[in-house]
């Protein structure tokens, strides 16, 4: 059953409907989940298909829309087609979030605060149960299919629900977001880790002297035990390092040298570096689960931080993108209480994400985006997966880094979208 209200602005319509699913969809335990989805649509009462978008993270909540609606934004493009649901994935926005207060795990009613019984009930956090949770919604809404949209973890979730429930899709895009199958998360890390290295390098062609104020502002934080930062935390080597993570964007170069611009000393830098860094209190399950996105079967036992190679490792100037590390959860006050779980994630025996002769047998037609400078997703691995998907047409550029979607959205959805009815 479905609860829903609905309500205009700008010209848009919405609905917000939340909805009960189960929380283990595998397992048969016992409990339920409360999900959100905010459906948006140009029409009252729309007759338009039905269009999912699956945010990137893990653990962010999907988009809100506001109005007016900006004309060059893959939602304008999705709008002239399609009602958009936006659905906030289990743990995120109003999907029964998961946060921390006082040193306590919140958002996880009716388990028990061991940090082995937190780290089991994370496990149904991953794309799996999120593609069940929407099939719940779609057949709550009453409609035999619907399309996909997803970027970067969102596609992980879209080949998901390809693999899972190849009938219920009309349409998927994918941007920057076809994942390895079968394969060590340590091995796409690697790859990962070689791309840093280039566009580390290249940032500092770009900004000459900006290596010398990374490398002072990582002689501080080694100094003092780490920089300190609003609410507590701390910025280390490591979590400094992380700011490689703006060299992903198409406009990440200039933000990081207009931040290691600022007085280190300054308050303002203080607040913008703790702004920066890409794990926080704020989506603790973007660092407590992230390696399992890449666990198509397998343990992930931090495997970015086991593939890192030794140059990287002994010149702290080359950056990391989203390579998680438990140094993020132990120097923030918000994320030391999932400290324990997330070794515990770790160690967890993932089950296969993806069924390759399922993805093969799928008729489904559609468009994928794959960024040739992609730092996140390796270009090499999404065309190996987009070789399985007969009806989905890559689509390879350079022009975009992993943000093409929110940089110039209204035409990357429309191409992919030319390209999937062409």
């Amino acid at each position: 059953m479905l609860n829903q209200a609905s309500w205009t602005r700008g010209g848009l319509h919405l609905r917000d409907v939340t909805f009960e699913a189960p929380f283990d969809h595998f397992g048969g335990g016992a409990g339920t989940i409360e999900v959100f989805a905010r459906i948006t649509a140009t029409e009252t009462d729309s007759t338009k298909p039905y269009l999912v978008f699956l945010q990137g993270g893990p653990g962010v909540e999907a988009p809100r829309p506001t109005t007016p609606v900006g004309q060059s934004t893959w939602l304008a493009r999705a709008l002239e087609d399609f009602q958009v649901v936006m659905l906030d994935q289990r743990g995120t926005g109003k999907s029964s979030p998961i946060g921390s207060v006082n040193g306590r795990i919140t958002g996880l009613d009716g388990v028990g605060e061991a940090p082995a019984e937190i780290a089991t009930a994370l496990s149904h956090y991953r794309a799996d149960s999120i593609v069940e949770d929407a099939e719940v919604l779609r057949r709550g809404l009453g409609v035999d299919t619907w399309s996909l949209l997803g970027q970067s973890f969102g596609g992980f979730t879209a080949l998901r629900y390809v693999s899972a429930h190849s009938q219920s899709l009309s349409e998927v895009y994918f941007t920057g977001g076809l994942p390895a199958i079968g394969t060590d998360p340590a091995t796409v890390y690697a790859t990962t880790w070689e791309g840093m290295k280039r566009k580390s390098e290249q940032f500092y062609r770009a900004f000459p002297g900006d290596r010398d104020k990374l490398a002072r502002l990582v002689d501080l934080a080694e100094a003092d035990g780490g920089i300190a930062l609003p609410g507590g935390a701390r910025a280390t080597t490591e979590r400094i390092r992380l700011l490689g993570h703006f060299l992903g964007a198409s406009d990440g170069p200039e933000e990081l040298h207009y931040l290691l611009d600022m007085d280190p000393a300054s308050a303002a830098f203080r607040h913008d570096l703790s702004a920066a860094l890409p794990f926080s209190g704020r989506n603790p399950l973007y660092a407590v689960v992230h390696e399992s996105c890449w666990a198509d079967g397998g343990i992930t036992n931090w495997a970015a931080r086991r593939a890192m190679p030794a140059d990287v490792e002994a010149d702290p100037t080359l950056l990391a993108g989203e390579h998680a590390g438990p140094e993020s959860l132990a120097e923030d006050p918000e994320l030391a209480p999932f400290a324990e779980v997330a070794q515990l994630v770790a160690a967890h025996e993932w089950p296969r994400l993806y069924d390759a002769d399922a993805l093969r047998a799928s008729t489904v037609r559609g468009g994928a985006a794959v960024y040739f400078e992609d730092a996140y997703v390796p270009p090499e691995y999404s065309l190996a997966t987009a070789d399985l998907l007969d009806g989905v047409k890559p689509w390879v550029t350079n022009e975009y880094e992993h943000n093409g979607l929110r940089a110039d959205g209204y035409r990357v959805l429309d191409h992919l979208i030319c390209l999937a009815r062409e």
